[in-house]
């Protein structure tokens, strides 16, 4: 008896361990198996996470290689960067940057890509990075009726000479086109300034003014909104049914815009292509998207116009829009610290 249950033990020993041998080969292969799991899955997250930051600083390099207004640099620092050496003009203008710095409390400024739009795309990034909303007199009228107004109403067949800055198109066509920018203007400023995030609101701006396509657009309609008003302050002139701001009594007496054909030929037609806007012009984009347009204009530094605002008459409930200039040529956004 005790010889049977002596072998009935080690027969169940044997068993045993001979099990647990099995168990045990298989959870060494399966912790195997599992820690080359782990591992493979380590690297590829790791490569995974690897190609989508390289992804992303490709993208992010690419949408500031595009923008048409780059990220805010410290004021100073730019300053010293683009004015070096002793020269009377950059002693100037590095004594202009730093009474901006001291004085106005602007401590840093976004550059603005220096073309013949420059000081366009300046006001109008600012309006709709600040949400600013339509002007009063556009929310009454629907903009996108403005060119078939001009042409038909009024009949300005004229306007088929219209160029759209550095593509100087003109024909039967300019109508169809000048739609286009009136609902691009319209589309994008009520979608951004109805955002009201300020980060997404600065995201939807950064992507427009990204695309050339697009932000030229905006400009062309901002020119014809300038030269429909134009027209209509030229016809009350002429009727005398109303008075008109001084504005377009400046502009009316320059030689080369007596009338809006002349203006539209011998300015607009050039905005975006070879000129840029002059003070007379400013002027009046001021008053039309009824904003304070203040320029500091480095140049004038410790002179009367070292500060100017477009227009000079303006209502106290209008948003400001600062701007900074070297030359009356291009401009830069300045950035308020306290």
């Amino acid at each position: 008896g005790r010889h049977e249950v002596w072998s009935w033990k080690t027969a169940s020993k044997e068993s045993l361990c001979l099990m647990w041998q099995k168990v045990k080969v298989q959870l060494m292969l399966s912790m195997s198996f599992l820690t080359a799991l782990f591992w493979y899955c380590r690297r590829l997250y790791s490569f995974l996470a690897q190609l989508l930051k390289r992804w992303s600083n490709y993208l992010q390099r690419q949408l500031i290689r595009n923008l048409s207004v780059l990220p805010e640099v410290d004021l100073l620092g730019y300053s010293a960067r683009e004015w070096k050496g002793e020269t009377k003009q950059a002693k100037q203008m590095r004594e202009a940057y730093e009474e901006l710095f001291r004085s106005c409390h602007i401590k840093y400024l976004r550059q603005v890509r220096r073309d013949n739009y420059s000081v366009v795309r300046a006001v109008l990034f600012q309006i709709f990075s600040q949400g600013i909303p339509f002007p009063s007199w556009m929310k009454e009228r629907d903009i996108l009726k403005l060119p078939e107004k001009l042409l038909y109403s009024q009949g300005c067949n004229w306007i088929q000479q219209y160029s759209f800055g550095p593509e100087r198109y003109t024909g039967p066509n300019a109508f169809g086109k000048l739609r286009k920018c009136m609902e691009a203007l319209k589309t994008n400023w009520a979608e951004i300034s109805a955002t009201r995030d300020h980060e997404e609101r600065g995201s939807m701006c950064n992507t427009l003014f990204s695309d050339e396509s697009k932000e030229y657009k905006l400009y062309e309609a901002i020119k014809f909104i300038m030269l429909y008003e134009v027209v209509e302050a030229y016809e009350q002139i002429k009727s005398r049914d109303e008075p008109v701001h001084n504005l377009f009594s400046l502009l009316f007496a320059r030689d080369s815009s007596s009338d809006p054909l002349s203006f539209m030929m011998n300015h607009l037609n050039s905005i975006g292509d070879s000129i840029c806007l002059d003070q007379v012009e400013l002027f009046l984009l001021g008053y039309l998207l009824e904003v304070k347009i203040r320029v500091y204009r480095l140049h004038r530094f410790n002179t009367e116009e070292f500060q100017v605002n477009y227009p000079d008459e303006y209502r106290r409930e209008w948003n400001e829009i600062p701007l900074l200039t070297e030359d009356d040529h291009y401009y830069h956004i300045p950035l308020f610290r306290t």
